[in-house]
């Protein structure tokens, strides 16, 4: 069983990482379920282990947090759906690759529930959308936002960290890092494509896709 945790209001970074592995630590001991937290932060980035010190533009815009999470540089504030995603990789087939693909799977479901195409992008972590009501890329390639980021940690093979999904976050926030090392490419989110969605449709959204992405909770 998986069980679901939803903080209300805004919760500290330190704090969760904190919960997050004594949590991790207590699936691997087999003395707690496997969990999903569902959760929004105050404004701030977060630097993944391949973060590029060039990518943080406005270093005292938010507080900046190293973790030991994959992946670069990302922000995180109210309006964005944080999923950190507290599971049994080892038990779920000891693939990396593959539980991965399954978050990414599992975001893109998410957003299907609201008619929002979202992909994957060969050597671009996360989840995109096209934006054909944009100006062309200088190649011709169509414009692409990025919706929804990924970046996990494991553990004795439990993962924590996870997904974020932006809702309704103010989007200038993301203007002090280079989203993900990617600087040709812009961020939208669910109200931002002109979708009235609340986070509650979205926490919704989010465990209906996930039983049918790694089966009932």
């Amino acid at each position: 069983m998986v069980e679901w945790i939803t903080s209300p209001g805004l919760t500290d970074y330190r704090t969760a990482e904190t919960w997050m592995e004594n949590r991790a630590n207590a699936i691997a001991a087999g003395d707690a379920a496997e969990c999903i937290w569902l959760l929004e932060h105050p404004p701030l980035y977060t630097a993944g282990t391949s973060a590029k010190a060039e990518d943080l533009t406005d270093p005292d815009r938010f507080p900046v947090f190293d973790t030991r999470r994959g992946g670069q540089y990302t922000y995180h504030g109210p309006g964005q759906r944080v999923a950190y995603t507290l599971l049994d990789v080892g038990k779920r087939g000891h693939d990396v690759r593959a539980f991965v693909h399954d978050l990414e799977t599992w975001v893109i479901d998410t957003l299907d529930s609201f008619n929002v195409r979202g992909e994957i992008r060969e050597g671009r972590v996360g989840v995109w959308v096209e934006r054909p009501e944009k100006p062309p890329l200088p190649d011709g390639t169509p414009a692409e936002d990025k919706i929804a980021a990924i970046g996990i940690r494991l553990r004795k093979w439990i993962s924590f960290h996870g997904l974020s999904i932006n809702v309704e976050p103010d989007l200038s926030h993301f203007d002090g890092i280079v989203p993900c090392g990617i600087a040709d490419h812009g961020v939208t989110s669910l109200v931002d494509l002109g979708l009235p969605v609340t986070m509650d449709d979205v926490d919704v959204a989010l465990r209906r896709s996930f039983e049918t992405v790694f089966g009932a909770d």
